[in-house]
């Protein structure tokens, strides 16, 4: 398959096949990168479509930017990483994992984006981080007081990222919009999807056995079956 290394601003990306006016657009979750779209690409780009995937800060090439894995970093960035696809591609549709989706939902929610897939999607970040305060017996106003806390798991909890998430909700999000869910998913509860694909009218396709993290042989097959199922589905 044809593959392109580019730069779009300071942001390192990869093009996956030929330009066809169909792109998808790549955005992974925490500890991934540009090159685990390969996945999709091997899937799509014989039918005609394009793949664009993109290193967030901290991510990939960008490892040793520390500090900007935030939403006012990530989000003018994926304004700039549109604005690139719509000089290339008539039709754009989305692609994103984990905290991908929530970064694109802030970005992207006043965009055309013909079609929507999420995988293990970070749908609602207050519910996540209000677990991620019971896990590590902070209260909001400890967090406020303190500003920022570490965990012993791994997360660090800032009075900042607290506030940015309950000044930005997601109350809209117009795109058709097809979801992939582990029933063993440990950070986002099934009934915060559940609710989302109701509200939203969003597909949602349910694996038990899997996790947020879908990458055992089963779980990876599972993924790719739904893929192809479903990219280009009306």
């Amino acid at each position: 398959m044809k593959t392109e290394q580019l730069q779009i601003g300071n942001i390192p990306a990869m093009l996956w096949g030929k330009s066809t006016g169909k792109l998808y657009l790549y955005i992974h979750g925490q500890e991934g990168n540009k090159e685990e779209a390969e996945l999709l690409a091997n899937l799509i780009c014989e039918s005609g479509w394009q793949v664009l995937s993109i290193d967030l800060p901290g991510h990939g090439a960008r490892k040793d930017e520390i500090d900007s894995f935030t939403p006012w970093h990530v989000v003018p960035e994926l304004h700039s990483v549109m604005n690139f696809a719509k000089a290339r591609a008539d039709y754009i549709s989305l692609f994103a994992n984990s905290i991908g989706a929530w970064f694109s939902m802030l970005a992207f929610r006043n965009e055309e984006i013909s079609e929507c897939m999420f995988v293990s999607p970070v749908l609602d970040m207050k519910s996540l981080i209000l677990k991620f305060m019971a896990w590590a017996n902070v209260s909001p106003e400890q967090l406020q007081k303190e500003r920022v806390i570490s965990t012993n798991f791994g997360q660090t909890l800032t009075w900042e990222y607290w506030s940015y998430v309950l000044a930005n909700p997601i109350n809209e999000w117009n795109v058709p919009t097809k979801i992939l869910y582990g029933g063993k998913d440990n950070l986002v509860d099934r009934n915060v999807v559940e609710n989302f694909s109701r509200k939203f009218d969003c597909s949602l396709t349910v694996i038990d056995n899997a996790e947020h993290w879908f990458h055992t042989e089963e779980q990876l097959a599972a993924l790719t079956q739904w893929i192809t199922k479903n990219v280009g589905e009306e």
